[in-house]
């Protein structure tokens, strides 16, 4: 399924842009950045929660938003892109 997930992790202090960082790093390892803090996962259930695990772990709840929209398996017909930026097919290979 396909998971858009966006994330405002607070940077005031040197904890906060650590968090960052980690926040950043963990949806790299499953997804592709379509904007700063908005990445587009193609994940399974199981890593799903696993991702959604590590990320909370993470995060500051205090300070920190982060947020899972759940766009099923029709992707093509929910997801439109215009702009600058192209958008990567995540479920096909990356071959650059």
């Amino acid at each position: 399924m396909l998971v858009l997930i966006t994330y405002d992790v607070s940077t005031a202090d040197s904890a906060g842009r650590k968090r960052l960082r980690r926040v950043a790093k963990q949806c790299v390892n499953y997804g592709v950045r379509v904007q700063n803090s908005v990445f587009e996962c193609e994940l399974d259930p199981a890593k799903c929660r696993l991702l959604k695990q590590k990320l909370i772990e993470t995060i500051d709840e205090k300070t920190d938003s982060l947020r899972f929209y759940y766009l099923g398996d029709i992707k093509k017909a929910k997801v439109e892109h215009f702009g600058i930026k192209q958008t990567i097919k995540v479920d096909e290979p990356l071959i650059f």
